[in-house]
């Protein structure tokens, strides 16, 4: 059997090496410290300079496009036989090294459902959402409390703790190991192969490669031992895929659900400890959860850049000309910050009178977006966990000032590399997990 990650990327027929208009001297490299520390500035500059839709350079020198537009983001999420999540579109493949550190992410034509489309990407979902949507979230609660209780008790006695090494990371993939039927014992170092990969570094194809052998192997193991759990419903599934097809799949699953989750609880978390507006959280305050977590979700969501679209035919968009095979990346951050949109969620909350609105793109829309039981699952993790932790250390702390926390080197995802924290040391739960 070929192990998925080891497939490269192939020129389509006919890809020629074609260029955004505008790039070159004019295209924003997408890469440098603006996009740590303050990406909405940079936005901003870039709305000014280019509009909606802005010509960039990848690391290498390669073009794209990255929309910030809230309405042309809407635009190509919604029209997917314009802009399909189709890789083998892309007109530089000729053009890219096999070892290009985001090659994980951009992804290779593989048959998986993040990177098919059409009627191929339907097949997939229709194998692997209903496996996501049967998992009880009662039961998906209980895992989230028992990890969530684990990881707190190895620091609790300590008083001290760094919550995004030793809580945010490892508990949504503990919680997504359990819930696709990997054993606990294994969580760990998957949680370090998906780090390598959204990390976009030299470690990246070794991590890509480890990370589809442990999928292979839980596909033979839930072969031959089925289970209650999400592995075992896809295989179960009427109609047949590969070994292959169900190891892209849970790549797809576990990747897309580890790291933003991570983020997610770790931004939620440093809101509630740095804004004056989310402190009940800190005494109890479950509202407050959840209005931080949504605060999170439009100003400082775990995906800024998505990667990708492409466009199947040459096109116009936000006024510029979008060449057929062009990779346009969806700058979902950067869309929940248009001016335009922003001022009429504003004038929608102030007339309900509600806390929050939930219209930002920081799940994505449209064929392609993140699936509703794949974002349940990770609200659930989320939440459950950040409640959990509130309670076992009602006194948390940050350890060093706010300025000096530091955000994950990445244009694509917006999280911290850690989260030091000081609490008065508490005593374990003592449960046998």
């Amino acid at each position: 059997m070929t192990n998925p990650s080891s497939a490269m990327p192939v020129p389509p027929a006919g890809g020629g090496g074609g260029c955004p208009m505008g790039s070159g001297a004019g295209a924003v490299p997408l890469s440098g410290p603006g996009f740590h520390t303050e990406p909405q500035a940079l936005y901003r500059t870039m709305r000014r300079d280019h509009g909606p839709v802005v010509p960039v350079e990848l690391p290498g020198g390669f073009p794209a496009w990255l929309v910030i537009g809230y309405r042309e983001l809407h635009q190509v999420t919604s029209e997917g036989e314009l802009y399909p999540r189709d890789v083998s579109l892309w007109n530089q493949w000729e053009n890219i090294p096999p070892d290009w550190p985001l090659l994980p992410m951009v992804g290779t034509p593989m048959p998986s459902i993040y990177f098919t489309a059409g009627a191929e990407h339907r097949r997939h979902a229709e194998m692997v959402v209903p496996a996501l949507e049967a998992a009880d979230p009662f039961e998906i609660r209980q895992h989230c409390e028992q990890l969530a209780d684990r990881l707190i008790d190895a620091v609790c006695s300590r008083g001290t703790a760094d919550l995004v090494a030793e809580f945010a990371e490892p508990l949504p993939v503990l919680v997504l190991a359990r819930l696709v039927g990997f054993p606990d014992d294994e969580g760990a170092d998957i949680a370090q192969v998906l780090k390598d990969l959204a990390d976009g570094g030299p470690g990246a194809q070794k991590a890509h490669l480890r990370f589809g052998e442990h999928m292979h192997r839980l596909v033979a193991a839930k072969r031959a031992h089925p289970g209650d759990d999400v592995t075992s419903r896809m295989l179960a599934h009427p109609e047949p895929f590969t070994d292959e097809e169900y190891a892209l799949d849970l790549m797809a699953i576990t990747a897309a659900g580890h790291l933003t989750t991570a983020d997610w609880i770790g931004n939620s978390t440093r809101l509630m400890l740095t804004e004056d507006q989310f402190a009940d959280a800190l005494s109890g305050g479950r509202h407050s959860v959840a209005e931080a977590m949504n605060e999170v979700l439009w100003e400082d969501g775990p995906t800024q850049i998505l990667a990708g679209r492409w466009a199947s035919r040459d096109a116009r968009l936000g006024g510029q000309n979008i060449a057929r095979g062009d990779m346009l990346l969806l700058g979902l951050g950067a869309a929940n910050a248009d001016p335009h949109i922003r001022q009429q969620v504003t004038d929608q909350v102030v007339r309900s009178g509600r806390g929050g609105n939930n219209a930002h793109m920081a799940f994505s829309h449209g064929e392609y977006r993140c699936p509703f039981p794949a974002q349940e699952i990770a609200e659930i993790i989320a939440r459950t966990g950040i409640e959990v932790l509130l309670d076992r250390l009602p006194d948390l702390e940050l350890d060093v000032p706010a300025a000096e926390l530091v955000r994950r080197p990445s244009a694509f995802l917006r999280g911290m590399t850690a989260l030091p924290v000081r609490f008065t040391p508490v005593r374990t739960t003592g449960d046998a997990l």
